[in-house]
C-alpha cells in the first residue's frame, strides 16, 4: 500500500453500458473534488459538469470537499433522465 501517509481509492462513473474505474494514490487530506480531478476522468469524459455533479462515496452522498479515507470509493453520479416516480406510474399503466 506505500507510506503511512498515502492510499489508494477508486474514482468511479457508470454509463448505461459500462463503468470506468480508475485508482488513485493520495495523500491524508485529499478532497474527493482533488481525487476525480488527479484522476484524470474529467478529459475521458467531457460530460461531466464538475459545477454541477452529484457525488457519492459507497452510495452516501458527499460533498466535493470531503476528506478521503483509506479504500473509499468515489462515485460520479449522472443526472437522471426521467423522474423515477414518475417513470414507474408510466410503466404500471401499460401493464
Amino acid at each position: 500500500m506505500g507510506s503511512a501517509d498515502t492510499f489508494d481509492v477508486e474514482v468511479v462513473y457508470a454509463l448505461p453500458d459500462r463503468q470506468r474505474r480508475i485508482i488513485v494514490r493520495v495523500v491524508a487530506g485529499t478532497s474527493v473534488a482533488e481525487a476525480i480531478h488527479r484522476s484524470g476522468i474529467l478529459d475521458e469524459y467531457t460530460d461531466i459538469d464538475a459545477a454541477r455533479w452529484k457525488l457519492g462515496i459507497f452510495s452516501r452522498r458527499v460533498a466535493p470537499d470531503t476528506e478521503l479515507r483509506p479504500g473509499d470509493r468515489i462515485e460520479i453520479y449522472r443526472p437522471l433522465l426521467a423522474d423515477p416516480k414518475i417513470a414507474r406510474r408510466e410503466r404500471t399503466k401499460v401493464r
